[in-house]
């Protein structure tokens, strides 16, 4: 009876991690077959403008892209092997944290906990800045534990170079040097630390590492900073209590991290801290650290969810610790569960990706760029048109770009404001008196035909407006998006005396053909 229950737990663990190996393959499948989402062409347009720090975002994610399009070239395959790299870097510096808190038997159960998220899909197929940003988060955290429990100083040096690493890739990453003092102040054991100049040390390597950023931010009249806090800060505070907002956090939160993985982990953390209630000096020291990491970023965006719509990357961080806190705790039928939710997400994600047979209502998707890129060129020819623009944000301005060898400029052409596009220089001036190309994606489009509408300000800054026939962009012989061209004669940048932000900075550098 005995040897049939071993049997069959071992069996069990087979199926098991050859469920995760199946998951790899497939991510290994998307970095070929995906196309590129807008966000890769938006940070691959940083990677082409290198700076200090960028309106947005810090540059981390920038000089990353830069380093594997020299190697390889400006392609869609670059740009998804930087970030399936660095996510690989990232499991690797997480599977050395697991072993500084878990038991062999419980490392394996961290590893595939982290494998099976769409988390670690997200981020090892879509450039954005959290694909650095938890590589160096996981790798803070391991030179602190070696700082603090170990008891080697000069681990804090290190740890100090790689919060601030973490910072030059997001601003979230402020939470890495307020989670150590958080640490040190609760923990009485290692309270004393904080008298260490080696702590200090630490900190201030991290404001010497974050130097480029506070440097860029002085010279843009802290354009980044106030975009980033207070700005979306008054956004927040201005807003109506939501509960939708909340609901909507809940729900793409468990999509990321599985249904079970996530509950598991609130039920988790709900009952630890009812167990040690206002004693939380009382828990123990390495489960305080791995909180004092997950708390204050789970709980700040979960306390805002209710006034502000909290997008799905922004706890990504936090479950770093968080995984490797319930990993003891997660039994053999839990991680069963887990596993058998992500290969069903991810067998459906196959099926989109290689097949498409559900139209995604939203420019964020894989479909369609490049076809669009040739087809823009196209017109471009025939219609004499002079330059292109486009004003969804920065979605197709940021595709153009990449596909296309001139310049594509975004939505402050007609003065609204353009995130990194207002940054890059260029003159809008020289484009007085030119015809443009004005492509307008419509998404969520019910028919092929003109739609005979196109936003007010276009007339404020050309003489006139003509619609043209729509690109139509096709997947399997059936149309899946469509963009709606317009052409616009004589550029005005001066409209009603007010120019737009991009007119008074320093010409753009000439760009240089692709690869």
């Amino acid at each position: 009876m005995t040897s049939k229950i071993l049997f069959s737990l071992a069996g069990e663990k087979k199926i098991l991690f050859f469920s995760l190996v199946f998951i790899c393959m497939l991510r290994l499948v998307f970095v070929g077959k995906m196309g590129m989402m807008p966000q890769d062409a938006y940070y691959s347009f940083y990677s082409e403008h290198l700076s200090l720090s960028y309106f947005d975002h810090p540059p981390a994610i920038a000089y990353l892209l830069k380093l594997f399009t020299l190697i390889f070239g400006k392609n869609v395959i670059a740009i998804k092997l930087a970030d399936t790299t660095a996510t690989l870097c990232t499991v690797i510096v997480f599977y050395k944290l697991c072993n500084a808190f878990l038991s062999k038997h419980d490392v394996q159960k961290a590893i595939m906990l982290l494998l099976s998220t769409l988390m670690v899909t997200i981020v090892s197929l879509v450039s954005t800045p959290d694909v650095p940003l938890l590589l160096f988060w996981s790798l803070s955290l391991l030179m602190l534990y070696k700082a603090i429990f170990l008891e080697k100083k000069f681990y804090w040096l290190l740890a100090g170079i790689c919060m601030g690493l973490a910072f030059d890739s997001k601003y979230s990453a402020v939470f890495l040097p307020a989670g150590v003092l958080i640490f040190l102040i609760l923990s009485s054991s290692h309270r004393k630390k904080l008298l260490s100049p080696w702590l200090w040390a630490s900190l201030l390597l991290f404001i010497i590492a974050i130097g480029p950023v506070i440097i860029w931010n002085v010279q843009n009249d802290f354009a980044s900073f106030r975009f980033q806090s207070g700005e979306r800060l008054q956004s927040a505070t201005s807003s109506h209590f939501n509960i939708l907002n909340f609901l909507g956090m809940l729900a793409h939160q468990s999509a990321i991290l599985m249904p079970v993985l996530f509950f598991g982990l609130i039920i988790f953390i709900f009952h630890l801290l009812r167990r040690y209630g206002l004693h939380i000096t009382s828990i123990p020291s390495k489960d305080l650290f791995l909180l004092s990491f997950f708390l204050p970023l789970f709980c700040s965006f979960t306390i805002l969810s209710v006034f502000y719509w909290i997008k799905l990357n922004w706890l990504m961080p936090s479950y770093i610790s968080g995984i490797i806190l319930i990993s003891s705790y997660f039994t053999q039928k839990w991680l069963k569960y887990q596993m058998v939710f992500a290969l069903v997400i991810h067998a459906v994600l196959a099926i989109e990706i290689l097949f498409y047979p559900f139209k995604v209502k939203s420019d964020d998707t894989w479909v369609g760029w490049r076809q669009l890129a040739d087809d823009v060129e196209e017109l471009k020819q025939e219609e004499g048109a002079q330059f292109i623009f486009s004003a969804d944000d920065y979605k197709t301005t940021a595709a153009l770009n990449f596909y296309m060898t001139e310049m594509v400029y975004a939505q402050n052409i007609i003065g609204k404001p353009a995130l990194q596009f207002d940054f890059i220089g260029s003159d809008l001036l020289s484009l007085k008196g030119k015809t443009a190309l004005f492509i307008d994606s419509s998404p969520s489009f019910k028919n092929l035909q003109k739609e005979n509408k196109y936003p007010k300000e276009l007339l404020l800054y050309f003489d006139s407006v003509t619609e043209l026939e729509p690109i139509i962009i096709t997947k399997q012989n059936r149309p899946v998006r469509k963009f709606l061209v317009f052409e616009c004669i004589n550029y005005k940048p001066e409209a009603k005396g007010k120019l737009p932000v991009a007119s008074s900075r320093l010409p753009a550098p000439p760009r240089k053909k692709l690869f």
